[in-house]
């Protein structure tokens, strides 16, 4: 099992029972059914995006905390090298670049994206924020309602604790997303 998928099976499991939810509980609450759950918690499977918010999201949590685990040493993430998370609804891949420290709540993300079904976002916990800066391409970002065609170099921001979008318009479509939790 690579790396991250240990990661997340510790994370998944210290922090349902942190909460004092059974696994059983927390497929309820997040709607990921229970074989999944029990399948992340022994490091088995390869969860999506969606997968790992909804979990993030019936626990409270920002989604860094199910996949990161805190240090104090500096961290180099090489685009070349990072892997990510991939969709299960459209071709998105989503690089957590750093998570905060206790007490805070702001994690920083390179979203890459190409052309095809958007990816569409529940709600995250309230008082969520979410920052896009793009680095490359054209995408239609922000609140599902009304969301925004944002260029290379433009940013936006919006709330995450309402339904919300990304959609690569153009090939090579590459962002920055900081999701803040208050």
């Amino acid at each position: 099992m690579n790396n991250l998928g240990q990661k997340i099976a510790r994370a998944v499991k210290r922090e349902r029972e942190a909460a004092g939810l059974s696994v059983s509980e927390l497929a309820r609450r997040s709607g990921v059914s229970k074989a999944t759950v029990s399948q992340l918690e022994s490091s088995g499977g390869n969860p999506s995006v969606e997968t790992l918010w909804a979990l993030a999201t019936a626990l409270g949590l920002p989604f860094a905390a199910l996949i990161e685990e805190h240090s104090s040493a500096p961290t180099l993430v090489r685009r070349a090298a990072s892997s990510g998370i991939h969709s299960s609804e459209a071709t998105y891949t989503a690089t957590l670049l750093a998570v905060s420290p206790p007490q805070t709540r702001r994690d920083v993300y390179v979203i890459n994206a190409e052309p095809g079904p958007a990816r569409r976002s529940e709600p995250h916990p309230r008082g969520t924020t979410e920052h896009v800066v793009m680095i490359a391409g054209e995408a239609r970002v922000g609140p599902i309602v009304a969301p925004y065609t944002l260029a290379t170099g433009d940013y936006l921001s919006y709330p995450g604790d309402e339904p919300h979008i990304f959609e690569a318009l153009s090939p090579g479509t590459s962002a920055v997303l900081i999701s803040e939790m208050r």
